[in-house]
């Protein structure tokens, strides 16, 4: 199997998970925070939904510069929002990654402020940085979840939850 072809399995597995996940934030716990060093509950479920976008970026652009100002987090006011958010970012992902070559992950990409370069890396270690970041704040949300008591879905099992004992 080619890499975007392993990278299109694991996106639509992982999906399936991050949409159980994310149509369980609490509308009317969007600004709730665990800590005060932590991102909203609007924040993180919001940089989840629009993850898979960066597989877009990493075939449609060869850098993003926060400096700039070009880049705008996304606008959450609602839970069909975040879904419909989530579902546009997954479905473009996904049409790209049916087009993807092995020589389409292989140019540099580069996250910047201004001149200074925050990461350089492949445009197939983008879409691997994305998919790893899909996983890690998935799990971030997770902890918020049952900090607030809301059940959890299972991700590669069954969830505490789902199970009885």
């Amino acid at each position: 199997m080619s890499t975007p072809k392993e990278f299109l399995k694991e996106l639509t597995d992982e999906s399936v998970v991050t949409f159980k996940m994310l149509e369980r934030v609490p509308e009317d716990k969007y600004d709730w925070r665990p800590h005060e060093k932590s991102m909203t509950m609007k924040q993180l479920a919001g940089h989840i939904a629009e993850l898979p976008s960066w597989v877009s970026m990493a075939f449609n652009s060869d850098e993003l510069d926060f400096q700039a100002g070009t880049y705008q987090p996304p606008v959450i006011n609602s839970n069909q929002d975040l879904l419909a958010l989530f579902n546009e970012s997954l479905a473009g992902a996904k049409e790209q990654l049916q087009a993807a070559t092995e020589a389409s992950l292989s140019p540099t990409w580069l996250l910047k402020s201004g001149e200074e370069v925050l990461m350089s890396l492949t445009k197939g270690g983008l879409i691997r940085h994305a998919l790893s970041q899909t996983i890690h704040h998935r799990a971030q949300l997770g902890v918020y979840l049952r900090l607030l008591d809301i059940p959890i879905p299972g991700t590669y099992g069954p969830s505490a939850d789902e199970q009885s004992f």
